[in-house]
C-alpha cells in the first residue's frame, strides 16, 4: 500500500516533486504590476495643516477639462493643476457649475494668491506673479472656511508621490522624490 503524504514523497525521494509544487505556489509572481492611477484617482495632499482630497489635473487634456461639468465635488475634494515650468495663470469657468476658489502655489509649494470663481463666468480669472507652477481648485469659501491663506504650504512630497503614482517623473515638475 502506497502512502501518498507529502512527508513520505520527501522521504522516498520525491523531494523534487515537492519543491517544485512549492514553487509554483509564488503568487508574486503571478501578480501583475499595478496599472498608473489616472485623474479620476485622489490623491491625499496637505495645505497647511489641512488635508485634501485632489485630483491630479497634469496632461494638457486633463487641464483644459479641469471641473468642467461637475456637480459631485465632495467638501475636501478639489483638483491640483500641475505644470512643469512657472508661469502666470489665468483660469475661467466655462461649462463649471461648481462654484470655486483657486489658489495659486510657486514652485516651493507656497500658497501666493487666492481667487474666487462664479459658475460658467467666461471671464479669465488670471494671476499677479509669473512664477506660480501649481493651481488648486476648491469649492468656493473653502480656503477661508479652513483657514488656509497665503503663505500655506502645500506638501510637495506628498505630491511628489502622487505624480509617481500617477506614472509622471516627479524630477520633472521640479519636485524631488
Amino acid at each position: 500500500m502506497k502512502n501518498a503524504n507529502p512527508v513520505s514523497l520527501l522521504w522516498r525521494g520525491g523531494w523534487l516533486v515537492l519543491l517544485l509544487l512549492l514553487a509554483g505556489c509564488d503568487e508574486t509572481a503571478k501578480t501583475p504590476p499595478a496599472a498608473p492611477k489616472t485623474a479620476a484617482d485622489f490623491f491625499a495632499i496637505r495645505v497647511g495643516a489641512k488635508t485634501v482630497r485632489m485630483q491630479l489635473a497634469v496632461l494638457p487634456a486633463e487641464m483644459e477639462h479641469g471641473l468642467m461639468d461637475r456637480r459631485d465635488l465632495g467638501e475636501d475634494d478639489g483638483m491640483l493643476f500641475v505644470y512643469t515650468r512657472p508661469q502666470r495663470m489665468s483660469y475661467w469657468m466655462h461649462n463649471t457649475p461648481t462654484p470655486l476658489d483657486i489658489g495659486f502655489f510657486d514652485s516651493g509649494g507656497m500658497l501666493e494668491e487666492i481667487y474666487a470663481m462664479q459658475p460658467f463666468d467666461e471671464r479669465s480669472v488670471t494671476s499677479r506673479s509669473t512664477l506660480l507652477t501649481f493651481a488648486l481648485e476648491m469649492n468656493q469659501g473653502w480656503y477661508r472656511k479652513n483657514g488656509v491663506k497665503p503663505g500655506a504650504q502645500l506638501d510637495l512630497k506628498a505630491l511628489a508621490a502622487a505624480l509617481s503614482e500617477r506614472g509622471f517623473e516627479p524630477a520633472k515638475f521640479g519636485l524631488g522624490e
